[in-house]
């Protein structure tokens, strides 16, 4: 066992939410949908943070049961009134388009204009956000108050977009460590401006790539940015060789507000994945929610398709779909805060040092308790809290390091937290008292 800091409790040094936050408001102006520039901007700037590689697959590349569809991008599109003045631009929000809207220029009555648009009659002020990935369409999206607003008169739609024949494109980072298995960090690159969904999931896993360079780690980890749905089916239908390699793994979105959090489990259910996130999160002092894995939701689903059935989960702080600023203009730069994706980051960084230290050791005086206080484990300070823990943890450590436990089985049977575990296994290492056996996901 190696007495420097681990991985871990590297990753978790200082307070990484004011630089997260910053990159998450650079990339919160682009345009982006599933395909388009928009995509490939994105992945630039997280580029220049990280060694990034970009993939782009050609329209009509068939992935699975889909199909890569035309690349679209807008540059321009608005609303005029017969006086000639804008009362929708595009320029303002690029919420106020519908994703996937096919090119318009026309001239049209007040009747056919609100057969395209969009609003929440509910939260009259804000923009929602609506796409049309694979039907041929086009729609604008405004708050209802200025739908209410419209009088009955002409109205110039334009819409400057194109929908070609192009690319589906997607970026990698991957941390090469000790061992082949893996552990997949994946988040969707297709919102536009959506802060929390999900800007804070794309700049919290480039600050993690950033900070885990030049550190030595016992899995591979690999850093996923790529358009919701089809990119995770496209990588996975491309790397399909890999995926037996993959040990863990976490889609990470809307991780900048302060719900929750959130954390879904994989399909599997009780994978070790699951474990760590859970335990990280009943010993963070804040009030999770668990949920059990349902077939609906991010690119977790395509993970934990039967066919593919990977340990990976959806940790989230509110979840999705139950927040009044979910898809909308709400959603915005002030819903998101330094310390809550502080917060999140640490939970990852938690996590990750609980799978990277889950060993497995054997108790080398297993006949009774060996007397802890002659070699000056046991109660160094008397009424210390921190010690009382201390100790209570080498009893469980002792108890049941018999090779069939791991530190992660016993902080859970303990319901200590596993950095204590890890620290007081530590300190038994280097008194002789334990010997390691393997590690915990390795040959069982």
């Amino acid at each position: 066992m190696k007495d420097q800091l681990s991985v871990g409790e590297r990753l978790a040094t200082g307070n990484p939410g004011e630089d997260i936050f910053a990159f998450a408001a650079e990339i919160y102006p682009i345009c982006r949908s599933i395909t388009g520039n928009g995509v490939r901007k994105t992945l630039r700037a997280i580029g220049m943070h990280i060694d990034l590689k970009i993939h782009e697959v050609p329209t009509g590349t068939e992935v699975f049961d889909w199909t890569i569809p035309r690349e679209w991008n807008i540059r321009d599109a608005y609303i005029k009134n017969e006086r000639g003045e804008k009362i929708l631009d595009f320029a303002h929000s690029n919420l106020h388009v519908m994703s996937y809207s096919l090119p318009v220029r026309k001239r049209i009555s007040l009747a056919e204009l609100k057969q395209h648009v969009y609003t929440l009659p509910d939260q009259p002020d804000r923009i929602p956000y609506r796409t049309s990935y694979y039907a041929e369409n086009w729609a604008f999206c405004m708050p209802h108050r200025l739908f209410e607003g419209l009088r009955d008169e002409t109205y110039e739609v334009v819409i400057d977009s194109t929908l070609e024949d192009g690319y589906l494109t997607y970026g990698e980072y991957l941390h090469q460590g000790e061992s082949e298995d893996e552990f997949l960090l994946s988040a969707h690159v297709c919102h536009p401006s959506l802060a929390n969904d999900n800007c804070s999931g794309v700049a919290l896993l480039t600050h993690l790539a950033k900070r885990m360079a030049g550190l030595q780690t016992r899995y591979t980890y690999r850093f996923l940015f790529a358009p919701g749905t089809i990119g995770a089916i496209t990588w996975l239908a491309r790397n399909e060789d890999r995926c037996q390699r993959i040990k863990h793994g976490l889609v990470v979105s809307m991780v900048g507000d302060g719900g929750g959090p959130t954390y879904k489990k994989s399909r599997r259910g009780h994978s070790e994945i699951d474990r760590a996130v859970v335990h990280a999160m009943h010993h963070s002092g804040l009030a999770p929610t668990i949920l059990e894995f349902s077939p609906y939701g991010y690119d977790e689903r395509q993970y934990c398709s039967p066919g593919f059935n990977l340990p990976v989960g959806l940790f989230q702080r509110s979840k999705f779909g139950e927040i009044p600023e979910y898809h909308t203009s709400g959603d915005n730069l002030e819903f998101i805060a330094p310390d809550h994706l502080s917060q999140s980051y640490g939970l990852i960084a938690e996590t990750i040092d609980i799978v990277e230290n889950n060993e497995v050791y054997c108790n080398t005086m297993p006949k009774c308790e060996p007397q802890l206080g002659r070699r000056g484990l046991y109660g160094p300070v008397g009424g210390d809290k921190g010690a009382a823990a201390a100790n209570m943890a080498m009893l469980w450590i002792l108890n049941l390091s018999d090779g069939m436990h791991s530190l992660l089985d016993i902080a859970e049977r303990g319901n200590l937290p596993f950095s204590v575990i890890r620290d007081t296994a530590r300190q038994l290492y280097r008194s002789g008292l334990l010997r390691p056996v393997f590690a915990a996901n390795q040959n069982r």
